[in-house]
Formats: structure tokens, sequence, C-alpha cells
């Protein structure tokens, strides 16, 4: 089952080395930063920080652009929202912001076995016991959370090929509802294999 396993890239780098924790730590925080990212030179300076950091991590072109891929349409659909009701930097800076978060927790994924990454949140969600909170599970699901945005990004450019394919461009309905019909199959698939896995409570 494809969507229980990661993106990992076997190579040796020093983003390779780091700590799943540290590396958890440091997404949080420049997911956090991006909120800041509003001007053209600001967004110039992250995409620039995000490609250093695919270079230190030795990812190859293809394999980063197989992150951002799926998110083209996804892009195109929200680009073209924000430009009806803000300017054009507002805009820009927004989705800069989306593709950057998902670029970054795609180059998490891709220098963290999932196993690693897992066990990362698992230790850092321990505390939470005390309160009734299953650290394990919790972890899961952000693991999960976290792969799912390829996932989800790939079934909108699906939907976006199949609704120009039928000249529907630019009809809201026609890439909302099957959208959400192929994220709810997902979804079902996805509490199959839990459920065969025995974490259907």
């Amino acid at each position: 089952m494809t969507v229980l396993t990661g993106a990992y890239v076997a190579r040796s780098s020093p983003l390779h080395r780091v700590p799943p924790g540290a590396k958890v730590s440091a997404l949080a925080v420049a997911c956090i930063g991006l909120l800041w990212v509003r001007t053209p030179q600001a967004v110039g300076v992250a995409v620039a920080a995000v490609a250093v950091l695919y270079g230190i991590g030795r990812i190859r072109p293809r394999e980063a652009w197989s992150q951002i891929r799926p998110l083209r349409w996804f892009v195109l659909v929200i680009l073209a929202v924000q430009l009806l009701i803000t300017d054009w930097v507002t805009a820009t800076s927004l989705t800069a912001r989306i593709v950057l978060a998902v670029a970054l927790a795609g180059l998490v994924t891709l220098t963290t076995r999932t196993t690693e990454l897992m066990a990362a949140m698992e230790r850092g969600l321990a505390p939470l016991r005390r309160v009734g909170v299953d650290p394990a599970r919790v972890a899961l699901m952000m693991s999960l959370a976290i792969r799912s945005i390829p996932v989800v990004a790939s079934i909108a450019g699906q939907v976006r090929d199949a609704q120009r394919a039928r000249g529907q461009e630019r009809s809201i309905r026609a890439f909302a509802v099957p959208l959400v019909v192929g994220v709810l199959r997902y979804a079902d698939t996805l509490g199959e294999a839990l459920q065969a896995r025995g974490m259907d409570d």
C-alpha cells in the first residue's frame, strides 16, 4: 500500500544525517516563518533557501519536481481565486507559501525514513500520555497527513486534466465534485489499509 510508505531516497547527505526530530521541528518553524513571506523579494529569498536545502540533501531535480508536480493544477486554481479577491502580490505570495511548505515537507520525507519519522513524532508526543493521548496513533496520523498532501494534489491534477479534456476548465463544480469524490475514495482506501493493520478503533 503506497500511501503507507514514504518517498525516502537512500543517499548520503548532511540532511539525511540530521535526526528526524530536529527535521520535524525545523519544518514546523519554517512553515510558521513562511507566514511572513509576503513580498516578491521575500518569496525569492525563500525559494532560493529551499533550493539550497534540496541541494544540501543531494535531491535530484526530478525527485524534487515529483514533490511539487501534483500541485500544479491545485496551485493554479488557488492563484486564480486569490487574484479575484486580492491583488497579485498577495495572491502570488500565498500560493508560493503553499508550494514552499509542501516542498519542505517533501524534503523531510525524501531524507527521512517513514519509520524514523513516526518514531521521532511518537517520542515528541510521549508527554501527552498523561492526558490520555496515544502518541503512536497521533504520530501515524501526522505522518499520513504529510504523505497525503501530494496524493490529494495528484488527485486534483487528474481531475483538472479530465476537466480540461471535457472543455470545462472554468466550471468550479466540474472540478470540486470529482475532487471531493476522489479524496473520499482515497480516505476509504486508507481506512481499509489501517483496518487491515488493526488500527480501526
